[in-house]
């Protein structure tokens, strides 16, 4: 008899450890899955605010770059006007800036694709640009731009040829001195031929004409005008990016 009650004793302390533990266990789990879903709501939260925060700062940078586009556009075209090399109605004369209206509108969207792309293919190459990567030498690549657009417009050479090879030398230090990356350097040249064979279609359709066209409908020199635009529309949306990246990690 002793030997069955203490066989029975072991066994009900043994089912009452073992109910312990299973309730011990079952806390465990649940307490853990309440923390799984605790970790996966501020983690979603998270994500959803950095994403709301890209965002608004891509939308933001394409703002910026877009009216970057139209200053440059009214301002360069206002040049050229000025010299006779593009002539326009005498009725579109008369608007703001003596520039037709979609050429800012134009320009500016095409200075926020190509701004933001930039950033874009340096990322997908896994190449970050990080050559002369400040205000300052963004700064001076719009200098030297302008230069180069200001060249197209008041040098005078012999012929055509020649103001195209030393635009063409211009463009190209433009790239070597303020870029110098292969997707700068393919992005500009993209958006030399691009934009070339838009400005053809122009002017085959009348919307407006160049004097003195050697190269089809438009000057010879036009593509190293596009493409150290390109350029420098890249520099500034790089930089933008690069400020926008900064913030993000600061906050």
């Amino acid at each position: 008899m002793p030997r069955l009650e203490e066989h029975c004793w072991s066994c009900s302390c043994s089912t009452s450890v073992k109910t312990k533990d299973l309730s011990s266990a079952g806390w465990i789990v649940c307490k853990t899955g309440e923390m799984m879903s605790i970790i996966t709501s501020v983690l979603s939260h998270a994500y959803g605010s950095l994403h709301s925060l890209q965002s608004a700062n891509l939308i933001r940078r394409g703002l910026v770059l877009f009216i970057v586009g139209v200053v440059l556009a009214l301002v360069l075209n206002l040049l050229q006007i000025q010299r006779n090399v593009t002539l326009f109605p005498e009725e579109v004369l008369d608007t703001l800036f003596s520039s037709a209206w979609w050429i800012p509108l134009c320009c500016g969207t095409a200075a926020a694709v190509v701004g933001l792309l930039y950033p874009c293919l340096d990322h997908h190459l896994g190449e970050p640009h990080k050559f002369k990567r400040e205000w300052a030498s963004v700064m001076r690549c719009i200098a030297v731009f302008v230069g180069i657009n200001h060249a197209s417009a008041k040098l005078d050479f012999a012929n055509n040829v020649q103001l195209s090879l030393t635009l063409a030398a211009l463009s190209l230090g433009l790239w070597w001195t303020f870029d110098r990356s292969r997707s700068g350097f393919g992005l500009g040249l993209t958006t030399a031929l691009l934009a070339t064979l838009i400005a053809q279609l122009l002017v085959y359709n009348g919307i407006y004409q160049y004097t003195s066209p050697d190269f089809l409908y438009v000057r010879s020199w036009l593509p190293c005008i596009f493409f150290s635009g390109g350029v420098t529309v890249g520099n500034i949306g790089r930089q933008l990016a690069m400020g926008s990246t900064e913030k993000i990690h600061n906050d």
